[in-house]
């Protein structure tokens, strides 16, 4: 313990320089613990809404685009596919399980998606309140939802046209919320869900002249893009093909997708690791250049401690608790650095209606930054401690 002490006020006897080692230490660690915060809790998000989708068929145009639109619901659609070409889909025999998506409206940034109850039942969404819809102009509403807009059973709301949440509102068509779903930490979480009637109805009613203009829409309906699950893996390989070859239509594989997504992203948060690395090996020089000045201004302090009975061990164990004190209140610092930044993205996240992201977890992997702050400090007190071990006192003593 009073190594301890005595460590801490040599660490504190330079202020500005202490708090420069720290800042350094801080910074890279916090750059770190933000990468591993957001890319893992990415990595699950998008594993968690892709589970059981094979192939979302739409409209042609780019299947990256199709992918973040279709099951993320962070894009605009490239546009919408007749129903008549979506039923003869579902009767393919390579199809287990076709999820229609109707996009169009939304409310308070939130996107109203006409879907059957197959939707919900794909994630393994549960109720916390009320019941499913039975006919057109009932909703389900999603934790998020219910809890940003303070929507519950029995409510109604009209609906905003287009996604961006600006355009002129539907006040003609209400909807009733008939039941919200419990928290399921998936895409549903931030969607109104109606029955597919609900979409064609409102904008039907609200574009048609007359009543022979109300057939044929309804001849002509279309649905946004559809959610295919396929019966067998052989599946894979024919039924994408089959589909931008032969029909107007584009069937976009997520896996592939999804993968160019991270190997994009993944470029960003390697040079923010990059980043956080130099912060690091900059830190671990400055404290190194700091503890080595340290032991050659304190020969004389560190003299007195071994005339005064402490060993070679203790006086290099000194510098090195010096430079473990540091990394300990920069790690501490860098976490929740790291933690309150990746909290900020995602309440920023959250606004836009965009992917779930939180700084308020703990990750198994941020035990490493534990490890890499005492690494980092190890290393630069190193060459210092054994310079303080191999201190000749007797030398020092008749040199003065």
């Amino acid at each position: 313990m009073k190594i301890i002490a005595i460590a801490f006020r040599y660490l504190w006897s330079r202020p500005l320089s202490a708090a420069l080692n720290l800042l350094l230490l801080a910074l890279g660690l916090a750059s770190i613990t933000f990468v591993w915060i957001t890319s893992e809790q990415m990595d699950r998000a998008f594993e968690r809404d892709l589970a059981g989708i094979d192939a979302v068929v739409g409209a042609k145009g780019s299947p990256m685009q199709l992918i973040l639109a279709g099951v993320f619901h962070i894009d605009v659609p490239p546009g919408n596919i007749p129903l008549e070409a979506v039923q003869q889909i579902e009767k393919d025999p390579r199809v287990a399980q076709l999820i229609p998506i109707s996009l169009g409206d939304t409310f308070r940034g939130f996107r109203i998606v006409g879907t059957s109850p197959a939707y919900a039942a794909h994630y393994g969404a549960t109720l916390a309140q009320g019941t499913l819809w039975t006919q057109s102009m009932q909703t389900l509403v999603g934790a998020q939802v219910a809890k940003n807009t303070g929507l519950a059973v029995g409510n109604t709301f009209y609906g905003s046209h287009g996604l961006g949440g600006t355009g002129h509102i539907h006040g003609d068509f209400p909807y009733t919320v008939t039941g919200v779903l419990a928290p399921c930490g998936c895409v549903l979480d931030r969607l109104v869900l109606t029955a597919t009637e609900s979409v064609w109805k409102v904008h039907e009613k609200a574009t048609a002249l007359d009543d022979e203009d109300q057939k044929i829409l309804e001849q002509e309906r279309e649905i946004t893009l559809a959610l295919i699950t396929y019966k067998s893996p052989l599946a894979a390989v024919t039924f994408p093909r089959f589909i931008n070859t032969t029909t107007e239509m584009q069937a976009a594989a997520p896996a592939v997708e999804i993968t160019r997504l991270l190997r994009m992203v993944g470029v960003g948060t390697d040079v923010l690791r990059g980043f956080g690395a130099v912060l690091l090996l900059t830190a671990g020089l400055s404290v190194f250049i700091a503890l080595w000045n340290a032991v050659r201004e304190r020969r004389a302090d560190l003299a007195m401690l071994r005339m005064l009975g402490a060993s070679p061990f203790k006086v290099a164990g000194l510098v090195l608790c010096e430079a473990l004190l540091l990394a300990a209140m920069a790690t501490a610092l860098g976490l929740l650095g790291g933690h309150l930044l990746a909290g900020l993205v995602g309440t920023w996240l959250q606004a836009e209606r965009s992917l779930p992201l939180t700084g308020w977890i703990w990750l198994p992997s941020e035990w490493w930054v534990l490890l890499l702050g005492a690494v980092v400090a190890t290393l630069a007190a190193a060459l210092p401690a054994w310079e303080a071990y191999r201190l000749d006192v007797t030398t020092l003593l008749n040199h003065r």
